[in-house]
């Protein structure tokens, strides 16, 4: 009998992960067998969960957990960027046919992964592939952020607002971002001028903020009517907006009337095709040195959850009370 392992397995939607021991994977080539640290837990792992993710393609049963952080434990043929006990990380699976990271081992394709920033613990590296992956491809190779920018993004104390606002400013931006009052502390430590959207119109945020020109690069992390904001909060021209959640029906007129221009973001597009994951790994370590030169710090919750712990981590995602990423360990 060969070897095994535990994992969650997720059997059917709309029931709890269950804890189950299955086979423990050999690296195929191209693959890397990484012993797992930690995996983040995402909003998606709560939609999959509930059967409400068909954008993710998951077939059940399935091991859920989209981010990891961990250790190289076995390399397949034709692997020679990594080596035994590498310390990497990534967002490799738990989405289409690619196993999920809540597992003790998982067999990754290389191309998805990146030596592990050497200033953060395993728990704060497995929170940053996929928040991180998604602010870069809007902010970077969609926005084209530059130094010269003023940029806006919404839901600044998000899982993927937090860490746009520090992509933002290593690259010498101007930020701010819309927040709830009660986070404007956190926003404003990050490097960011907080607005509450709540209480504030649009065009009195962009008097203030921008002389009433508009924001050169808009980035909307809530979808829906923030993104119907977004267009009328960029600048003439030159202006450009990204979404991450720009899956609704809108009106292109208020942009279209600025002649500025739209992009979306959809981050699981590697991981579903198999086109552009070198590009996953290359922008996380472009990530591991930002964070290692101190100009990206994830925000992680303090709960300490295992293994044993999904369900509980899930509910408190979807709940929102959770007080930064949350991250599942696993021993």
């Amino acid at each position: 009998m060969g070897e095994t392992m535990r994992a969650m397995v997720l059997e059917q939607f709309g029931t709890e992960p269950a804890l189950r021991t299955v086979p423990r994977p050999a690296p195929g080539p191209g693959q890397v067998l990484v012993h797992v640290a930690a995996s983040g837990a995402n909003p998606l792992d709560t939609k999959i969960v509930a059967g409400a993710a068909a954008h993710a393609q998951v077939t059940v049963p399935a091991v859920l957990g989209i981010d990891l952080a961990g250790t190289v434990a076995g390399l397949g043929d034709g692997v020679d960027a990594f080596a035994i006990g590498d310390e990497v990380y990534g967002m490799t699976g738990g989405v289409g046919d690619n196993p999920g990271s809540l597992a003790e081992y998982v067999a990754v394709d290389a191309d998805l992964l990146a030596p592990k920033p050497r200033t953060l613990d395993m728990v704060q590296t497995a929170a940053l592939p996929l928040i991180t992956i998604t602010a870069w491809e809007a902010l970077v190779d969609r926005g084209s952020v530059s130094a010269r920018d003023v940029v806006l993004v919404h839901g600044g104390a998000g899982g993927v607002g937090h860490v746009a606002i520090q992509i933002a400013r290593a690259h010498g931006a101007t930020v701010f971002a819309t927040a709830s009052p009660r986070n404007f502390d956190a926003v404003r430590a990050l490097g960011a001028e907080p607005i509450d959207y709540r209480s504030t119109a649009v065009e009195d945020y962009v008097r203030d903020a921008t002389g009433g020109e508009g924001f050169d690069l808009v980035l909307d992390t809530v979808g829906g009517a923030t993104l119907d904001d977004s267009f009328r909060a960029v600048r003439r021209y030159t202006g450009r907006v990204v979404s991450i959640l720009g899956w609704g029906s809108h009106s292109l007129a208020p942009l279209s009337f600025r002649g500025a221009s739209y992009s979306g973001v959809f981050t699981l597009l590697p991981l579903l095709t198999g086109e552009g994951r070198a590009h996953h790994g290359e922008i996380l370590r472009r990530i591991a040195k930002l964070a290692d030169d101190g100009e990206l710090t994830p925000l992680v919750d303090g709960t300490r959850y295992l293994l044993t712990d999904v369900a509980a981590a899930h509910r408190a995602v979807a709940g929102g009370t959770n007080t930064g990423k949350v991250v599942i360990r696993m021993r």
